[in-house]
């Protein structure tokens, strides 16, 4: 056998993981979807279930850009900040303190950006969740139905 630019006579071009003829059954398999533009599925229980009636549609916000709207006492931008820091940091990185979470998403190799926003938190607390680095960066949180409101 020959070597010609790097490989092997005989191979397919098209792939360096299947033969030519499997390449070509998969891309019939999904010729259906890419011309329909939705699911071609003949098992009815292989389709992903729709939105139940009066349920609210998780997949779109009317208002805005993200997907499943903003919490109720919320700006979007705190929604992007508080997940852009959550990206960076996982389970294992709470409880901690400011040195620590800093610490962690360094070793996670998150944004200079993200970082300084840490380097922001005070010194000598613990947080617990994302939830108290976002309110002590001074981000709004969520608010949930008659959150505030005093039992009388």
């Amino acid at each position: 056998m020959t070597e010609s630019g790097g490989e092997f006579a005989g191979t397919s071009a098209r792939s360096t993981k299947h033969s030519p003829r499997v390449d070509e059954e998969l891309e019939h398999e999904i010729q259906g979807m890419l011309k329909a533009e939705r699911a071609t599925r003949a098992e009815e229980w292989r389709e992903v279930e729709p939105v139940a009636e009066g349920e609210p549609d998780l997949t779109a916000d009317p208002t805005g850009t993200l997907v499943g709207g903003v919490p109720v006492g919320m700006t979007e931008d705190a929604v992007v900040a508080r997940a852009e820091i959550a990206r960076w940091l996982n389970r294992a990185s709470f409880p901690g303190s400011r040195d620590h979470l800093v610490e962690e998403a360094r070793d996670n190799r998150a944004p200079e950006a993200v970082v300084a926003e840490l380097e922001r938190l005070p010194e000598g607390e613990t947080f617990e969740r994302i939830g108290d680095v976002a309110r002590a960066l001074g981000y709004p949180t969520e608010t949930g139905p008659g959150a505030g409101a005093s039992d009388v």
